[in-house]
C-alpha cells in the first residue's frame, strides 16, 4: 500500500481539480473518472491524461486495486457516491459539502462506522490555504495565547453566466451555510481545539437576485464552544472590481493577541495571496505565508495506509457538518426555503 490508486466519481465542482492536485502531489496515482458530463470531462481529461474515463462508475467502484474515492459532484449528490465506495471497501475524500441533508449525515456515520473506511472532506480554505495552516503552526506555539474568538468570512464571486441550473437550485446545493460556511464551521472548530460545537442564531436571505428565488446569496450564524465564540458570514456579493473570487478573511482573537488572515487578496496593495498579520505585545507584523508545507495531502494518504486519524479527526469532520446543517436548518425556519 505504499503507492495508493485513487479515482474521481462526479467533477461538477471546479474543487475536484484542488482535489487531486492535492492526492497527486502527496505521492498518490490518479488512475480513473466517471463523469456523464461530455464538455467537463474533455476540459478534465486534457489536465489529467493519466486518468482513464470510464462510463459505468461501477468499474471504478469494483476495482480492487483502487483504494480512493474522490468526488466533486453536485452536493445533493456526493453522500450516495460516498456511500456506495465506502460499501465498496474505499476511503472516501468529498469536497464540501459532504452531504446536503441529516438523514445523509447519518447514513454516513453509520457506514462510515460499519465499513471501517475513512470518509473526509476536504475544506480547501483550511487545508489547502497556506495562511490559514501558517495559522495553526503559529497557535500550536502559543503565539495569541488562548484562542477566544474567530470570525470568519466567505466572500464569493456569483459570475451567472458560468453557473449551472444546480446551483441556483436549494435541495441540490444544499443552501448557503450547509455550502459555503461548513468551511467556516470546520476552522473555527480546528482553531477553537474543539470536537464539536453549537449554533446560537442563523439568517439566509436572498437580497439582490430576486429572479434566482432559489439561490441564497446571504447567510450568516453566531457559534460557540465552552470556551470560544464565532461569528461567520458568508455571501456571493464580491464586486467585479476584485481582482481574485473574494476577499476570505479570518480574524482569530487570543488571550494574548489576535491573528488576521487575508488568504487570496490584500487589498491594501501586497500583492500575492496569503497574508497572515499577526499582532501580539512585541507589535505588529506581516507573514507571507506563500511558501508554507501544506500536509494534509501525505497526512491523509498515511492514514489509509494505517487507519489512523491525523490529516483531521472523523468526530471534527462529522461535527463541522453537522453545526452547518443546523445553522441552515435554523436560518430556514419560517422561510420560503423551509424543507
Amino acid at each position: 500500500m505504499s503507492e495508493l490508486n485513487f479515482a474521481a466519481i462526479g467533477i461538477n465542482h471546479a474543487h475536484i481539480y484542488g482535489q487531486v492536485d492535492c492526492l497527486k502531489r502527496a505521492g498518490a496515482r490518479f488512475v480513473a473518472f466517471h463523469a456523464p458530463e461530455d464538455d467537463l470531462a474533455k476540459v478534465f481529461a486534457e489536465r489529467y491524461p493519466e486518468a482513464k474515463r470510464l462510463a459505468d462508475p461501477r468499474a471504478i467502484l469494483e476495482d480492487p486495486s483502487i483504494a480512493i474515492v474522490v468526488t466533486a459532484a453536485i452536493p445533493g449528490d456526493r453522500a450516495a457516491i460516498a456511500l456506495e465506495a465506502m460499501r465498496h471497501g474505499k476511503d472516501v475524500l468529498t469536497d464540501k459539502p459532504g452531504m446536503t441533508t441529516f438523514a445523509q449525515l447519518d447514513e454516513i456515520k453509520r457506514v462510515q462506522q460499519e465499513t471501517g473506511r475513512i470518509f473526509s472532506v476536504l475544506y480547501s480554505e483550511h487545508f489547502e490555504v497556506p495562511a490559514a495552516v501558517e495559522a495553526g503552526n503559529l497557535i500550536a506555539k502559543g503565539a495569541i495565547g488562548q484562542v477566544v474568538n474567530t470570525v470568519g468570512l466567505g466572500p464569493h464571486s456569483l459570475r451567472l453566466n458560468n453557473r449551472p441550473d444546480w446551483f441556483f437550485t436549494r435541495n441540490r446545493y444544499g443552501g448557503i451555510l450547509c455550502d459555503i460556511a461548513s468551511h467556516q464551521f470546520e476552522q473555527f472548530l480546528f482553531f477553537s481545539d474543539a470536537m464539536d460545537g453549537e449554533v446560537v442564531s442563523a439568517s439566509v436571505h436572498n437580497r439582490g437576485n430576486p429572479h434566482r428565488p432559489g439561490l441564497q446569496d446571504v447567510g450568516d450564524a453566531h457559534i460557540r464552544t465552552e470556551r470560544t465564540t464565532g461569528y461567520v458570514r458568508v455571501d456571493w456579493f464580491t464586486p467585479e472590481g476584485l481582482p481574485t473570487w473574494g476577499d476570505g478573511r479570518l480574524t482569530i482573537l487570543g488571550t494574548e493577541g489576535y491573528i488576521e488572515l487575508r488568504k487570496y487578496v490584500d487589498i491594501a496593495g501586497r500583492p500575492g495571496e496569503n497574508h497572515l498579520f499577526l499582532v501580539d505585545k512585541k507589535g505588529v507584523r506581516h507573514v507571507d505565508c506563500s511558501a508554507v508545507d501544506m500536509p494534509f495531502g501525505r497526512q491523509f494518504l498515511d492514514d489509509v495506509r494505517n487507519r489512523t486519524e491525523t490529516a483531521m479527526p472523523q468526530e471534527r469532520c462529522y461535527n463541522a457538518m453537522k453545526m452547518a446543517l443546523t445553522a441552515q436548518a435554523m436560518a430556514e425556519k419560517g422561510t420560503e426555503w423551509q424543507q
